[in-house]
């Protein structure tokens, strides 16, 4: 299941901007071999926070305008996001490990349990 959303620079500032949790934005190109790896591990975070953050994709290919209004210089570039605000910037490859401790801090709170 596919727990990241793909946007564009048209749907950026509602999905983004305004997004009431935190999301984490992953700029990517189907030709970069570094963001295909990147990929499966966005998506496995994806999974894990569901409901605690939001993971979308843009294809700076496809959708320029908002990568260069970001100075995006390279992809992978995920940035995390929480309202509205640019709060951490991760430039390059990742390993699952590292991604988790880069967005922890600014995750939504868990949901309550119901019982």
């Amino acid at each position: 299941m596919n727990h990241v959303t793909e946007i564009t620079d048209a749907t950026f500032e509602t999905e983004v901007l305004k997004s009431e949790l935190p999301v984490v934005v992953d700029f990517w190109a189907p030709w970069c071999g570094p963001c295909r790896m990147m990929s499966p591990v966005v998506e496995a975070a994806a999974e894990k926070w569901a409901g605690r953050a939001k993971f979308v994709k843009l294809n700076t290919d496809q959708h320029a305008a908002v990568a260069g209004s970001l100075g995006i210089m390279g992809i992978p570039t995920l940035i995390v996001f929480a309202g509205g605000k640019e709060k951490d910037r991760i430039v390059g490859f990742i390993p699952k490990p590292q991604l988790e401790v880069k967005i922890a801090p600014f995750l939504a709170p868990a949901p309550a349990q119901v019982s």
